[in-house]
């Protein structure tokens, strides 16, 4: 008896021990706002651990855009843009009402580098943000509206 105890209480460490960690939202807009490539690059790896979730993918795509700005190279940096733009938009296309989403995009366009041409839907994201703002949970709300107090394009009054 003792021994079937020990093997499943050593079992259930060996799992848990495997076991992916969430990803919290805090730690996600952290790395995504902050400059520091490690706690990017930290993001990802937990993400790579999650199952793959729409959110998931999204967060992906979001500090994989974000994490160009570090990659040595102009062919590098275009590339590892790419494959984030390519996650975050496939997120929003399969649901255009996620506000989210369009915040994501929206923040990593206002500071998307010109030459990319990636700043072609900032005004239809600033008003998904803008209309779901309300409904966003308190974490969200309080990330948004930090952000639209350095942001050009969506202010604090556009909150209100």
């Amino acid at each position: 008896m003792k021994k079937a105890y020990f093997l499943s209480l050593f079992i259930l460490i060996i799992f848990s021990a495997f076991t992916p960690e969430k990803i919290e939202k805090a730690e996600f807009y952290k790395a995504l706002s902050g400059g520091v490539e490690e706690s990017i690059d930290r993001v990802i790896q937990k993400l790579e651990g999650e199952k793959e979730t729409a959110l998931v993918s999204a967060y992906k795509g979001a500090l994989l855009m974000k994490k160009a700005g570090f990659v040595k190279g102009v062919n590098g940096k275009v590339k590892t843009f790419k494959k984030g733009a390519k996650l975050l938009e496939a997120e929003i296309k399969s649901d255009p009402e996620n506000a989210e989403f369009r915040f994501l995009r929206l923040a990593v366009q206002e500071h998307a580098p010109g030459i990319l041409k990636y700043n072609k839907n900032l005004d239809e994201d600033k008003t998904v943000v803008i209309k779901a703002y309300e409904k966003f949970d308190s974490a969200l709300k309080s990330i948004v509206s930090a952000y639209a107090g350095s942001s050009k394009i969506i202010k604090l009054s556009d909150l209100k």
